[in-house]
């Protein structure tokens, strides 16, 4: 019987949110608009914590590839303006529970998906669905978005 992987699970690069701080363009070549968070739904994808209501959000276009391909989708996603430190950790933040419903799947080495691994769950089902998805060896990593297609985080093997 194969053990269930450990997950990493980890928010974007430090690196790149500090570009984007800075003005740097998004995946569009724009730079990111920042305007007051509203409401429950702001995550930050570089902590993975929501941001709090008025404090100041960047929102852009973010492509969690290194380079343009078929498969590297492009979406929006949110940032603290302000500094934050990066989400690594062998578990998924609290919240991700009531992600209601939240879309996993599997990408190989090239960065391609790999369909088989596509479902769609509710959020205190996935951490089991990454596991599930990295026990397979076609799987490099998974990617965790939300009901309508925003990139929530990157999920690898520890």
């Amino acid at each position: 019987m194969q053990t269930a992987p450990t997950l990493l699970v980890r928010g974007i690069p430090t690196a790149h949110a500090h570009a984007l701080r800075q003005g740097g363009p998004d995946a569009h070549g724009q730079a990111p608009l920042a305007q007051p968070s509203s409401g429950l739904g702001n995550p930050c994808r570089h902590c993975l914590q929501l941001i709090a209501e008025g404090d100041t959000k960047l929102v852009l276009a973010y492509r969690p590839f290194d380079a343009a391909q078929p498969y590297a989708e492009t979406g929006p996603i949110f940032l603290h303006q302000a500094g934050c430190e990066r989400y690594e950790a062998n578990a998924l933040p609290a919240w991700f529970a009531h992600l209601t419903p939240a879309l996993v799947r599997g990408y190989d080495a090239r960065d391609w998906i790999v369909y088989e691994t596509g479902r769609v769950v509710p959020g205190a089902e996935l951490a089991q669905a990454c596991r599930d998805i990295l026990a397979r060896e076609d799987v490099a990593y998974v990617h965790i978005r939300s009901k309508f297609n925003c990139f929530q985080c990157r999920v690898e093997r520890a």
